[in-house]
């Protein structure tokens, strides 16, 4: 099954993480990556950065109980397990694990990264706030906090709107059109990157007369 708010969301987080690092200059393999939020979403967004390169040991998932890591009964399931980090061995805040972090990615709730979370992150970090209607940190209010950050919501009244919209109806569309019977994990990579080879393409007129 192909659930649109689940593996489009991380489609297009996938694009939108390839363009940011170039922005940033850091590579995928080096990254410490933290996302905030387990449910469906954050899950597939994990596993398709993983897929692209991010290494397991520097990804962090939290959820409302903090770190998911290896032996942690508070909250727990199969799905979440499935992506516990090693490194962790005892209860940690995701203010404590935004410690030194390249990218920060929000699929949770409003509100969500505090002014010690993004005082915490690497330098030139990566944000992506995409809860909606209102994201975990205002792009204004993180560019208080943290100036050289590169924001992202999945709102379309902001700049860099991470959003699984710009994924669907399109990618239905191409499995119909090569009539094919399943949606797989090496098509979803192929659409992300597709999307983010598409953001540094001139915009045609048509679609500046539109915006």
């Amino acid at each position: 099954v192909f659930h649109d708010d689940q593996h489009g969301t991380a489609i297009v987080c996938l694009a939108g993480l390839i363009n940011a690092l170039k922005i940033a200059k850091k590579d995928i393999a080096n990254i410490k990556l933290v996302c905030n939020g387990a449910g469906a979403a954050g899950i597939a967004c994990m596993k398709l950065i993983q897929v692209y390169g991010a290494k397991k040991e520097n990804c962090f998932i939290c959820d409302t109980h903090g770190v998911i890591y290896p032996g942690r009964l508070k909250g727990m399931n199969d799905f979440k397990a499935s992506l516990a980090n090693e490194t962790v061995t005892e209860d940690t805040t995701l203010e404590q694990v935004c410690a030194d972090a390249d990218v920060l990615i929000g699929v949770s709730a409003a509100g969500g990264f505090t002014e010690a979370c993004l005082k915490a992150l690497a330098p030139n970090p990566v944000i992506f706030a995409m809860a909606n209607p209102e994201p975990e940190v205002r792009p204004d209010a993180a560019k208080a906090i943290r100036s050289d950050c590169i924001i992202a919501t999945g709102r379309s009244d902001f700049p860099n709107q991470i959003n699984n919209v710009m994924c669907f109806p399109f990618l239905f569309r191409a499995t119909l059109d090569c009539r094919a019977s399943q949606i797989n994990e090496a098509m979803k990579m192929a659409a992300a990157m597709a999307l983010a080879k598409l953001a540094e393409e001139p915009v045609p007129d048509e679609v500046k007369r539109a915006f």
